[in-house]
């Protein structure tokens, strides 16, 4: 099972993919879409429209690695951006999103301030 490192960084495409697409057609989208470098020594991640499957892309000393991981009953939360392609995650968060948590809506406990404690 592909567990990232929690350093890892993520690159999630933000717009649904046809998971129809393998190594070359999810390259092309990194580059052309993401403007990144698909041999990155990082993880690209892309969601299809039912958000029920998920294709991580990444290079590995020489050659691509795609890992595919369908759900059988729910839905992974993701979020569909139309201004942006993509989002940087770490790979904590990335972790988070395929053991099914929402990464989109995690708040922090609220800051309080105070001058004194008496």
């Amino acid at each position: 099972m592909l567990r990232p490192k929690q350093s890892a960084q993520a690159y999630l495409y933000m717009e649904p993919v046809d998971m129809r697409k393998s190594i070359d057609g999810l390259a092309a989208l990194v580059e052309q879409e993401m403007a990144l470098s698909p041999a990155l020594e990082a993880l690209f991640v892309f969601c299809n429209r039912n958000r029920d499957k998920i294709k991580l892309l990444y290079w590995e000393r020489n050659g691509f690695v795609v890992w595919y991981k369908r759900l059988e009953k729910q839905r992974f939360h993701w979020m569909w951006a139309d201004e942006i392609t993509h989002t940087a995650r770490s790979g904590r968060e990335l972790n988070q999103l395929l053991d099914g948590l929402n990464i989109w809506s995690q708040k922090p406990h609220q800051l309080i301030q105070f001058d004194s404690i008496t």
